[in-house]
């Protein structure tokens, strides 16, 4: 399966991927504080390549730093999650719109073929929503976008935050075969390369996944 990866070039990449991980996975709490000392030793690297990760973790919006408190993990709520959405709503809107005039007829091929085996998945009962299909999904529309501020935008600031709220409240549920029929839809518009539609629907789809992930929020 294609998926959007990144390559540790350094070992402050390597501890930047572990920390976000760790974060987005919950084994950091939400709101947790981040002492530098503590994951030094944690991540057995200096405090140096610490302090340069929780740098890069705050422009991603996965760390806050605040007056006399330092840095923490941000919160997971219904603010932040609307804010986060509306933002996502716009971008991948966009996305779809881009997609839909520069994606290459090959491109667009392998997305039906993606959308294609997923539809097994579905058939099968197993929870596809929350799984990589539904990433790889707005990864190759986003990508299909190309343009490199947007895919900048999403995949190194975003979607990481857009992940944590998902993994840690869980996305399963009566969204498994909806999701399917909207990304079908979304797929179709790109195939007939009508920008305007794709868009709408894209649009439209996130508005249904921030819907649903908000009613898991207390």
């Amino acid at each position: 399966m294609h998926t959007f990866k990144e390559t540790a070039v350094t070992a402050s990449d390597k501890t930047f991927f572990q920390l976000r991980e760790d974060i987005v996975e919950g084994k950091i709490l939400a709101g947790a504080k981040l002492s530098e000392t503590e994951l030094s030793t944690k991540y057995a690297v200096s405090r140096a390549i610490i302090r340069e990760a929780i740098n890069r973790l705050e422009s991603s919006h996965l760390v806050e730093r605040k007056a006399n408190v330092g840095a923490r993990v941000v919160s997971l709520t219904k603010e932040g999650l609307v804010e986060l959405y509306q933002v996502r709503e716009s971008l991948e809107g966009m996305a779809a719109r881009l997609a839909a005039k520069n994606m290459t007829d090959d491109e667009v091929q392998d997305l039906n073929k993606l959308l294609s085996s997923h539809f097994d998945e579905v058939k099968d009962g197993q929870s596809y929503y929350q799984e990589e299909g539904d990433v790889d999904f707005h990864y190759r529309i986003v990508l299909g976008s190309k343009n490199n501020h947007l895919i900048a935008m999403l995949m190194n600031g975003i979607y990481h935050l857009v992940r944590m709220y998902r993994v840690q409240l869980g996305m399963a549920g009566p969204r498994v075969t909806t999701a399917f029929d909207e990304h079908r839809h979304i797929v179709q518009a790109i195939s007939n390369r009508d920008e305007e539609l794709a868009e709408m629907l894209m649009r439209r789809h996130i508005t249904y996944s921030r819907n649903n992930i908000q009613n898991k929020l207390i």
